[in-house]
């Protein structure tokens, strides 16, 4: 005779929601990567932070944004490129921080095109 278990459902919740954080643990792991890496550009600009989000958003290809304290961060592409927005006294400073790994996509000139764009 074959047996029934009867998992609680709270079971269930707790290991789908540790399947959730796994999964997007996985997907953001390199965000962490990329704040430690040295930047390819960093730059002031007599801009404010809003205008250059503003303009970097319309430019550039696949953008998530969000905020870190008074910083926006803007991540291009599957985690290619994380920039940085920081208001400055003068406007805005901008760092930009490349992944170690290539992703295709947006190339390194193409970016700095788009930063001398949006930063001037």
């Amino acid at each position: 005779m074959l047996s029934r278990r009867v998992v609680p459902f709270t079971s269930l919740l707790v290991s789908l929601a540790g399947s959730v954080l796994a999964l997007a643990a996985c997907s953001s792991a390199s965000v962490p990567e990329l704040r430690a890496s040295s930047p390819v550009i960093y730059v002031s600009s007599h801009r404010q932070p809003r205008d250059v989000l503003n303009c970097l958003e319309d430019k550039l290809p696949s953008v998530s944004t969000s905020k870190l304290g008074s910083a926006s961060e803007l991540l291009v592409g599957p985690n290619a490129w994380l920039v940085t927005l920081t208001p400055s006294q003068y406007g805005s400073t901008v760092k930009v921080q490349k992944s170690s790994e290539d992703y295709g996509g947006l190339s390194e000139p193409e970016m700095r095109f788009d930063i001398a764009r949006c930063t001037t």
